[in-house]
C-alpha cells in the first residue's frame, strides 16, 4: 500500500505543486490520478520513487518512510513507465528489457530468458528481441517499456500518462493490454492521466486533482459518476457523465426475446406471419447474420436470399449496460442482438427492455459498483473489441454471404517506458 499523509511540494520560489495530499493507493490495485494541467499529479507520482522529494508529510511505502529509502535501492524496486518510449537506443530489445534485472546483480543467461518471456507476454512476437528501438512502431516500443518496467517484478508500478503521444486507435489497444496484464499480475498500480475517459476505463479508483495539488475526490468510478463531490469535479467529468456511468452497470437487468431469432432458412411467409416488425437472421451455427423488416418481404424464397439489414452486439451477461445501449444505435430495428462468449444469439434485447433497464437506473436501482466483466466505455464498431471482456460490436455487411464477425478481436498493445528526471529506464538510477 501507498500512503500519502499530509504531503506537500512546496518550491524555492513559493510554488505550491502538491497541497495536504491525503490518499492511500490499496495494494493490487490500480488508482489513477486525473485532474487538469497544474493539479500536481505528475509531482505526487514521482515523489513516490523519490524522483522527487516531498517538502512535508510522509509518503508510505507499505509502511515505510520512502525518504529512507536510498533512491536507487528503491527505484529499482519500483516499476516506471512514461510518456514516449525512452528506451536505450544502442541497445537491443532484450537487453532493454534485462536493463534492470542485470542491474540487479541476475547473470546475463537468467535477465534474458526472463526479457524473453515478457515480451512474449506483452504481445511481442520474439522475433523482435534482437531489434533496435529504431526499427519498432511506436505501439511497440511502447510494450517494450512495460516488459522493461516488469522485468524485475516489482511490486509497484509507476504509469506518468504513458499514452499520451498515440493516436486513439493504439491507446485503445494499450489500455486494453495494461487491463489483461493487471487482471494477471495484480500489482499496486499509481496511473497518471489527463484523460477522463481513460481514467474511467482504467483506474479501480479514481482520484480526481484540482489546481494547486488539493484532492477534489477519490472514488471508484462508478460512484465518481454518480455522485460528484462538488462543481469542480462534476465540471470536469463532463456533461455525458450519465451515459459514462452506463459502463459500470451490468446489463443483467436486460430482458431477451429468443422468438425474435429466425433462421435463414426461414420461408418469408412465415416470417411475415410472425407478426413482428423486426426479425433477428441466424445463420446454422445460430450466429447473427443480419435483421429483416418483415413489411418489406417479396411474395416468396427464404431470408438467406434477402440482404439483411446491419446489426450490433454485446455480449449478455458480460457487458455493461452502455455496450447493449450502443448496440441498438448499430441496427434500424433499434433493438440489439445479445450474444454468448462464442458469438451465438441468445436473445434480443428491444427497446422495451432496455427502456425499462433504463429506468431502473435512473431510479438508483441499478448497481453503482463495477460489475465482475464489465469494464471499458462500450461498443466499438465492426468486430473490434473495446478491451479484454469488454464490449463487443458488429456491423453487418448488407448481406447474408456479407455477415461480419460477432466476437471482435480483442486489442494488443503495450505502455511505454523509459527515463526522466535522474533515474533511468524502468525506474532505475542512472
Amino acid at each position: 500500500m501507498i500512503t500519502f499523509n499530509g504531503v506537500t511540494k512546496r518550491y524555492a520560489d513559493g510554488t505550491v505543486a502538491v497541497d495536504d495530499l491525503n490518499l492511500e493507493v490499496p495494494t493490487g490495485e490500480m488508482t489513477v490520478f486525473v485532474g487538469p494541467s497544474g493539479c500536481g499529479k505528475t509531482t505526487s507520482l514521482r515523489m513516490i520513487n523519490r524522483m522527487i522529494d516531498p517538502s512535508g508529510g510522509q509518503l508510505l511505502l507499505d509502511g515505510v518512510d520512502v525518504t529512507t529509502i536510498d533512491p536507487p535501492t528503491l527505484r529499482r524496486g519500483i516499476g516506471y513507465v512514461i510518456q514516449q518510449a525512452g528506451l536505450f537506443p544502442h541497445r537491443k530489445i532484450v537487453d532493454n528489457v534485462a536493463t534492470v534485472p542485470l542491474l540487479l546483480g541476475w547473470d546475463r543467461k537468467k535477465a534474458r530468458a526472463r526479457a524473453m518471456e515478457l515480451l512474449e507476454r506483452v504481445g511481442l512476437d520474439p522475433k523482435m528481441a534482437g531489434r533496435y528501438p529504431f526499427q519498432l512502431s511506436g505501439g511497440q516500443q511502447q510494450r517494450v517499456g512495460v516488459a522493461r518496467a516488469l522485468a524485475a517484478d516489482p511490486p509497484v508500478l509507476l504509469m506518468d500518462e504513458p499514452f499520451s503521444a498515440v493516436d486513439p486507435i493504439v491507446r485503445t489497444s494499450l489500455q486494453d493490454e495494461l487491463l489483461r496484464l493487471q487482471a494477471e499480475l495484480n500489482k499496486t498500480i499509481v496511473f497518471v492521466t489527463h484523460d477522463i475517459d481513460e481514467a474511467m476505463k482504467l483506474g479501480d479508483r479514481v482520484a480526481v486533482l484540482r489546481v494547486g495539488g488539493r484532492l477534489a475526490q477519490l472514488d471508484d468510478p462508478a460512484t465518481l459518476l454518480a455522485r460528484p463531490a462538488d462543481d469542480f469535479v462534476r465540471e470536469f467529468l463532463g456533461r455525458d457523465r450519465g451515459i459514462r456511468r452506463l459502463s459500470f452497470i451490468s446489463d443483467e437487468g436486460v430482458g431477451l426475446r429468443t422468438d425474435l431469432l429466425v433462421p435463414a432458412s426461414t420461408d418469408v411467409a412465415s416470417a411475415r406471419a410472425s407478426g413482428e416488425e423486426w426479425l433477428a437472421v441466424v445463420d446454422e451455427r445460430e450466429r447473427p447474420l443480419g435483421w429483416v423488416a418483415t413489411g418489406h418481404l417479396p411474395a416468396s424464397g427464404t431470408l438467406a436470399d434477402l440482404e439483411l439489414a446491419p446489426y450490433g452486439t454485446y455480449v449478455s451477461g458480460r457487458d455493461s449496460l452502455r455496450g447493449a445501449l450502443d448496440a441498438t444505435l448499430l441496427s434500424p430495428s433499434g433493438n440489439a442482438v445479445a450474444v454468448d462468449g462464442s458469438g451465438r444469439a441468445v436473445g434480443v434485447a428491444t427497446r422495451r427492455s432496455l427502456n425499462e433497464a433504463l429506468t431502473e437506473v435512473a431510479a438508483g436501482a441499478g448497481s453503482p459498483a463495477k460489475s465482475p466483466g464489465v469494464t471499458g466505455s462500450g461498443v466499438t464498431g465492426t468486430g473490434a473489441s473495446a478491451k479484454g471482456p469488454d464490449v463487443t460490436a458488429t456491423d453487418a455487411g448488407p448481406s447474408v454471404k456479407d455477415a461480419g464477425d460477432t466476437s471482435g478481436a480483442g486489442g494488443a498493445g503495450a505502455t511505454t517506458g523509459g527515463t526522466g528526471g535522474t533515474a533511468g529506464p524502468g525506474g532505475v538510477d542512472g
